[in-house]
C-alpha cells in the first residue's frame, strides 16, 4: 500500500469552497482511478493548512495517477489554494485500519 501525502495552503475564506470542490469534483475523480483505495483529508475550519492523504494499492498506480490525473486535480483547485502543493509518496508500514494492507518489513 502506498500513500500520496499532499500539503497545501488555502486562499483566505476558501475553506467551504475547498470542501465542496473536494466532495463534488475530486473524490468522484479519485474513485475512478485504478488502484485507488481511499482518501483522508485533514483541515480545520478557519485554518489555511490542508493535508490530503490518498491511499493506493501499488506505487505504480499512485505514480500513474500522479503523472496523469493529478494535473487535472490541480487545475480544479487553482482558485482555492495558494501556490503549489507539497507532495510526498511513501509506503504504508503499519496501519490499524482493517481494510488497509501494509508492506511487510524486510529483515536487514
Amino acid at each position: 500500500m502506498f500513500v500520496r501525502k499532499i500539503s497545501c495552503q488555502l486562499k483566505p475564506n476558501m475553506f467551504a469552497e475547498f470542501t465542496r470542490t473536494l466532495e463534488k469534483e475530486i473524490l468522484p475523480l479519485l474513485h475512478k482511478q485504478q488502484g485507488f483505495k481511499g482518501e483522508i483529508t485533514l483541515a480545520t475550519s478557519g485554518s489555511k493548512d490542508v493535508l490530503a492523504i490518498s491511499l493506493w494499492d501499488t506505487q505504480k498506480n499512485a505514480d500513474l495517477y500522479g503523472s496523469n490525473t493529478y494535473k487535472d486535480v490541480l487545475k480544479t483547485l487553482v482558485n482555492v489554494i495558494d501556490g503549489t502543493p507539497n507532495l510526498e509518496t511513501t509506503e504504508v508500514l503499519h496501519s490499524t485500519f482493517n481494510e488497509i494492507s501494509v508492506a511487510k518489513a524486510v529483515a536487514a
